[in-house]
């Protein structure tokens, strides 16, 4: 069986006001040029902090000049930052050739959902976005859409990427908050199907867990890291990104790993803030 190898990113988050995000990207993209084999790239959602056609350019910019050095695609999804009319005039349909092609085939309607093949792997991006909210959806539509896609089975399976997680952290009082609301509706539709793995950002943080028995994988966030360690009721935002390789297709089917940028700031503190007001906050030592 064909095994791909993907490397996963996610909120990338350009022209953030706090942090230099187009440097954070550029710092992982340095630090992960060894890697070998890979077949394609994703970015899972909130590529520029201020839904901009110019922030969407910038990560074009740097994670197409390291696919096309490899000769490999990239993919996109939309994440609550983004607006799909900048998505759209930077990235088409979100699927893109290493020469630059536009590769998918896109949703009728208003979502910016589309798919495509890779070497016998059906890739599927969904448009999470609810504009002017933190938490996601995907609508009765983009679902039927799902569901009439997977109807007829891929050679190497399906892989599905969102920005929204259809998962929660409990001990978190904010991630239930603003995760995938409809994530049992998503589960319905990828049940008993080739659905090898769904692919998330959005929570800044490693996780994973499983959706009617398919495998969903969390990525660290490019950006910054959310670090769970706190207090309760606090949410602490710290320096220093992340990003995974999943594997699909070999024995152990699949794998993923957590690649961790070298950031000599890492653990650093960017923001501290009440997960209940959403103020800043000062943690008791």
């Amino acid at each position: 069986m064909t095994v791909h190898r993907i490397l996963h990113l996610s909120d990338t988050h350009l022209r953030h006001p706090d942090v230099d995000a187009a440097a954070a990207l550029a710092g992982i993209l340095h630090d992960l040029r060894h890697l070998s084999g890979l077949d394609l790239v994703v970015v899972s959602g909130d590529l520029a902090d201020d839904g901009s056609a110019e922030g969407c350019a910038g990560v074009r910019e740097q994670v197409g000049r390291f696919c096309a050095e490899r000769g490999i695609p990239h993919y996109y999804c939309t994440g609550n930052h983004d607006t799909r009319e900048a998505f759209t005039e930077v990235f088409g349909s979100g699927h893109v050739a290493a020469d630059g092609t536009d590769l998918g085939a896109r949703m009728p309607g208003t979502e910016r959902a589309a798919v495509s093949e890779l070497d016998g792997l059906r890739v599927i991006t969904l448009d999470s976005l609810v504009p002017g909210a933190v938490y996601g959806e995907l609508g009765e539509a983009q679902l039927a859409w799902l569901r009439e896609v997977l109807a007829t089975p891929a050679p190497a399976g399906s892989v599905v990427i969102l920005h929204h997680p259809p998962l929660t952290v409990p001990t978190s009082l904010v991630m239930d908050r603003v995760n995938l609301r409809d994530a049992a509706a998503l589960a319905d539709a990828v049940r008993g199907t080739d659905v090898r793995m769904i692919l998330c950002g959005h929570f800044h943080l490693q996780l994973s867990g499983l959706l009617a028995g398919v495998p969903v994988w969390v990525t660290p966030g490019v950006v910054s890291r959310i670090d769970l360690s706190t207090s309760p009721g606090l949410l602490r935002v710290v320096r220093g990104g992340g990003a995974s390789v999943v594997e699909l297709g070999g024995p152990a089917s699949p794998v993923g790993h957590v690649l961790h940028a070298r950031d000599p700031r890492a653990g650093e503190l960017l923001q501290l803030v009440d997960a209940t007001s959403g103020q800043d906050a000062v943690e008791a030592p």
